[in-house]
C-alpha cells in the first residue's frame, strides 16, 4: 500500500471553496501556488486540492451543490520577493488587484499582497518578517 504524507498547520484541517468555473480557478491557483512552492493535485472528480485547500465545482461529489460565498485566505510566503511574485502571477492568471504588495499596519514587518481570485475570493500572500517557528508543520502519514 502506498504511504501518503500530509503536512498540516495547527488551526485548520482544510478549507473548501465551491466555484462556478473550475477551470479558471484551477489555472489561477496552479499559478499562484507554484510561486509559493505548494503543489496542486488534480483529480477527475470535479475538484483539485493543494495541502489544506480544496477547490471543487458545485456538481462535484466533494460539494453539496452550492457555490461558496466570498472568503479571505492568506498563504504564508517565505520572503517579500515571493509576495511580489505571487501578486504578478495572480494578475497574469485571472486575478484582480485588491491591494498591491506592501507593508501593512497589522504588525511590524507584515508585508502582503491581496488579489481577488476568479470567483471574487480575497486571496493574500503574506510574509511576517524575520521570525522563528516552533515547528515547520505537523506531518501525518497513512
Amino acid at each position: 500500500m502506498e504511504t501518503n504524507l500530509l503536512h498540516r498547520g495547527r488551526l485548520f484541517d482544510h478549507i473548501q471553496l465551491v466555484v462556478r468555473d473550475l477551470d479558471a480557478s484551477r489555472a489561477f491557483y496552479t499559478a499562484v501556488l507554484a510561486v509559493l512552492d505548494i503543489p496542486v493535485n488534480d483529480t477527475s472528480d470535479g475538484f483539485f486540492w493543494a495541502d489544506e485547500l480544496v477547490v471543487s465545482s458545485a456538481d462535484s461529489p466533494a460539494a453539496t451543490g452550492v457555490v461558496t460565498g466570498r472568503h479571505h485566505l492568506a498563504f504564508q510566503a517565505k520572503d517579500r520577493a515571493t509576495v511580489d511574485e505571487f501578486y504578478r502571477a495572480a494578475l497574469a492568471h485571472g486575478g484582480r488587484d485588491n491591494g498591491a504588495p506592501g507593508e501593512r499596519a497589522y504588525h511590524p514587518g507584515y508585508y502582503a499582497a491581496f488579489v481577488l481570485d476568479p470567483e471574487g475570493n480575497n486571496i493574500e500572500a503574506v510574509y511576517h518578517g524575520e521570525a522563528r517557528r516552533s515547528a515547520p508543520s505537523v506531518k501525518i502519514e497513512f
